[in-house]
């Protein structure tokens, strides 16, 4: 027996609910798997739980399970189109992504080797803004657990592809999780898209070609795409991704930072919905400016006035100093953490319209124009957050100005002893006069052609119930502004660009639409950056080409509402040799029939297949008779040299249950079965290839007998544990591999699983029976 078919039982437990996907992470003893409620649940080699992760809807199913090279990070393809990244040390979903059509499967590719991809590109400007911009503040009232799957930060860790594989043959590829680095449709490059199904979609280890295994028609074929892009821009391709996410994590915080802003607003207005609020909108429109102003320069009050100054001093000085703070905490939200990140933004991208000047390196990648209307759109989103702020610093000052005259009036009013910091100079007389007269301005008078136009001219203009509040409110709204911010005519710019219609078309300056709102102005830098990340998926996804395609069996035909399950059955694995430099490829072809591919990334153009059966050859010697008659169920590679396979008998007897059995097939002793195949435009395996029995592949293969009916595996080769789903996907059984031979509990028969396994499913049971917390 060799070492790799080595293997003794750890132990078994009975799990609380029907387990749909399970995945070994390769460096650290975690199992993540998958529940049939979409839960997903990450646990040690111990059992111990470390975390469960809710599903993210009512009848939504795990489709896809895959760890990130070395690192905690999980991958989670859902039935409804969701993509989840989930930490298992934070505990926390990472980021995620939302498609309209079924999850076929997601995984992480292998990390991405920085120094062999950068080639001719260099760039020393790495994480360089780390040195030049303050870090962004935390924002204390975003709940990270009320976050959106699309509002969270990307994962650091080793740069990689995620590949998400939908049911409709459409396949998507993201680099660092951010930039969306192509797309195909695989229905666009077959005969028979009408019985089409695909198994399973992977880029190869050089990361300029990927594998495609699907069904087309009667035929199961493998199908090869070349990609020059992705062949020649890795590097540019790193260094873009990277910026994508800096800015795809600003835009998220430029989001909650105007969820904070709106959030303040509202206490700002719950502050005034008092007798400041109800004496307003018990006014008709203009009416309030006149009392005021009447009040302010005669020292008359109306009776209406009268009724609403009866709050005391103390009274109104506790709703003065609510309003204020409420205010001064809206002028910090915009002063740092908008106009911060405003500021980041317009550095990332400032960068990625320098790197599009470097047309030999990013020509396929980012288009110079573009990238400078974005820039120039969030220049405009900062001159935006200015003017906001100019507004907000001018609310406040007058607002305290106003506070301080109402409390003046009060005690004058009241005959009390005025204080002298209370009496108003000359100036500030004249600045409250101005105060009181912008509460309600003036509309423009309209002609009579647009009143006969505008059936709702005749209607009186809404009452401003909010003391000029709505000047900053109006920044808040997706609207244009109705009262757009005063020019200044002390500045000079824009009279000059008022002056000079030239100025206003440059593209050297950015422009400054006065009528927009800040969510508007948000808004039009978001599409601009949308635009920015559209070249680099286009010309990815223009560029693959179909090199080859490899029929590899006949399958029987699909008719219409036919389940296929008993008829035929294609599963998969992927394993990328990086001493061989070859990607290697498993997949059954029947119920009893599997082929490995063994594709050459020599430059040589070689692919290796082997094609083995469960069932004795014609010449095969005295087999044992439980091993005659079987099936697969699931393979999957240990490693580069091992195949592991769960098998399943065919041949019980009624009543009987079938046997399942644990394979460890050696690739490196079936080589000499294989035979050689030159890529090209159509290679037909199924003609040129002989099938083998793993019975007469010396040294082949090593059985081992397994307790129960086993429905699917797990296996990992740098971990060596091995792990089944047996009792119709209840029941967890794990076990270690590449057992030392002196150990005593090397050679275990099937009387010895039986009698493990027996305490184990006591064990599960007694653990089931437990109250839960």
């Amino acid at each position: 027996m060799t070492q790799t078919s080595s293997m003794k039982l750890l132990g078994a437990r009975n799990m609380s609910c029907i387990v749909e996907r399970m995945e070994w992470n390769n460096k650290m003893d975690l199992i993540a798997y998958g529940t049939e409620k979409g839960e997903v649940v990450i646990q040690r080699l111990n059992w111990q739980k470390i975390v469960t992760f809710p599903t993210p809807g009512e009848d939504v199913r795990v489709r896809s399970l895959s760890w990130q090279m070395d690192e905690t990070l999980l991958a989670v393809g859902y039935s409804n189109g969701k993509v989840a990244l989930l930490d298992a040390e934070s505990e926390t979903i990472i980021s995620g992504l939302i498609y309209e059509d079924d999850i076929k499967k997601v995984y992480f590719s292998k990390a991405i080797n920085s120094e062999e991809s950068l080639g001719t590109y260099t760039c020393s400007a790495k994480d360089k803004h780390r040195r030049f911009l303050p870090k962004l503040q935390p924002l204390t009232n975003i709940d990270p657990c009320l976050k959106t799957l699309d509002q969270k930060s990307f994962p650091k860790g080793s740069p990689c592809f995620l590949v998400v594989i939908m049911r409709s043959g459409k396949v998507h590829l993201l680099l660092l999780g951010a930039l969306q680095a192509g797309s195909i449709d695989l229905t666009q490059h077959i005969l028979h898209p009408e019985q089409f199904d695909v198994y399973d979609v992977r880029l190869n280890g050089d990361f300029n070609a990927i594998y495609a295994l699907l069904r087309d028609g009667q035929e199961l074929k493998m199908l090869h795409f070349h990609n020059q892009v992705l062949q020649e821009c890795m590097a540019p391709m790193l260094e873009l991704a990277t910026h994508c996410a800096h800015i795809l994590e600003t835009k998220n915080y430029i989001n909650d930072t105007q969820q904070c802003l709106t959030e303040a607003w509202e206490t700002v207005q719950l502050e005034m919905d008092n007798k400041l609020t109800k004496y307003a909108n018990s006014q008709p429109y203009g009416l309030i400016s006149a009392h005021f102003l009447e009040l302010h320069v005669f020292g008359f009050a109306t009776f209406e006035v009268e009724e609403f100054l009866t709050l005391s001093e103390k009274g109104f000085k506790k709703i003065a100093n609510s309003v204020d703070l409420s205010l001064s905490n809206l002028q910090s939200l915009v002063f740092k953490q908008l106009n911060g990140s405003a500021v980041n933004m317009f550095y990332f991208l400032n960068t990625i319209a320098g790197f599009g000047r470097m047309s030999h390196f990013f020509e396929s990648l980012i288009s110079p124009d573009v990238a400078n209307e974005a820039m120039r759109a969030c220049g405009a989103f900062v001159l935006k957050v200015h003017e906001l702020q100019r507004t907000i610093d001018t609310l406040l000052h007058d607002m305290k100005l106003f506070h301080a005259w109402m409390i003046f009036t009060i005690l004058r009013l009241s005959h009390q002893e005025i204080p002298d910091d209370l009496v108003l100079t000359e100036e500030e007389n004249i600045a409250m006069a101005d105060f009181l007269c912008s509460m309600e301005p003036e509309f423009d008078d309209r002609s009579d052609d647009e009143d006969e136009l505008d059936p709702l001219s005749e209607t009186p203009p809404p009452a401003r119930s909010k003391f000029n509040l709505e000047r900053v409110g109006q920044y808040l709204d997706n609207a244009y502004l109705p009262q757009p911010y005063p020019k200044d005519p002390s500045q000079l710019w824009e009279e000059m660009v008022a002056e000079n219609e030239c100025l206003s078309h440059c593209k050297l300056f950015v422009p400054h639409d006065m009528n927009l709102s800040l969510v508007q102005q948000r808004d039009k830098m978001f599409n601009a950056i949308d635009a920015v990340f559209h070249k680099p998926t286009e010309s990815i996804s223009g560029s693959f080409k179909l090199s080859s395609t490899v029929i590899c069996n006949d399958l029987p035909p699909m008719e219409p509402g036919e389940d296929l399950k008993d008829k035929e059955f294609v599963t998969c694995s992927y394993y990328v040799n990086e001493a061989a430099r070859s990607d290697m490829l498993a997949c059954t072809i029947s119920w009893q029939e599997a082929m490995i591919l063994e594709f050459s990334r020599a430059g040589d153009g070689w692919v290796r297949c082997t094609r083995i059966k469960l069932e004795p050859g014609l010449f095969t010697t005295s087999v044992n008779e439980d091993f005659c008659y079987l099936r697969f169920v699931d393979l999957q590679f240990y490693n580069e040299s091992s195949l592991s396979i769960l098998a399943q008998s065919t041949n019980a007897g009624p009543g009987m249950r079938p046997h399942s059995f644990f394979v460890q097939f050696s690739l490196s002793a079936a080589r000499n079965q294989s035979t050689q195949h030159q890529m090209g435009p159509l290679v037909k395996l199924k003609e040129t290839t002989v099938t083998h029995s793993i019975h007469d592949i010396v040294d082949g293969a090593a059985f081992k007998g397994l307790d129960g009916l086993c429905d699917m595996l797990a296996v990992s080769g740098s971990r060596k544990v091995a792990t089944v789903l047996s009792d119709r996907k209840r029941k967890m059984t794990i076990f270690e591999m590449e057992i030392e031979e002196e150990e005593d509990d090397t050679e275990m028969s099937q009387a010895s699983f039986l009698d493990i396994s027996k305490e184990s499913v006591i064990a599960g049971v007694a653990d089931s029976e437990k109250p839960e917390a």
